[in-house]
């Protein structure tokens, strides 16, 4: 008798979360929907946007995007989660986010998901 059980494991999912200026959040995020992330079944482009304020002083030796380095900065920024599956996809949707983000330490999460 045949099984009905699957023995092709499921790609593995996880949860990007990172934040970036306000100004730069819809670059960066076409860039990592345009990489694979947001992807559902029989939806794309999925993510979830809060706002906030993200508070840093750069350092001495830093080229900061946003302030001078030494002096404390407070700036509206977007914090933008995403769901992605498989880890190369994961993997790519980093490197398009390291490569559109205007700082120069992006801010971001990475986490594995768990199916219940």
């Amino acid at each position: 008798m045949a099984s009905n059980t699957s023995t092709a494991a499921p790609s593995r999912r996880y949860k990007l979360v990172f934040f970036v200026p306000v100004a730069d959040s819809a670059a960066c995020k076409t860039a990592v929907l345009a990489a694979g992330a947001g992807q559902f079944p029989n939806y794309s482009e999925v993510c979830f946007e809060t706002l906030g304020t993200n508070q840093f002083r750069p350092g001495e030796a830093s080229t900061p995007y946003i302030g001078q380095p030494g002096r404390l900065e407070e700036v509206a920024e977007a914090r933008i989660e995403t769901v992605v599956t498989g880890e190369e996809t994961m993997r790519d949707v980093v490197r398009a986010l390291k490569q559109t983000h205007p700082y120069e330490v992006p801010v971001y999460e990475v986490y594995k998901l768990e199916d219940f």
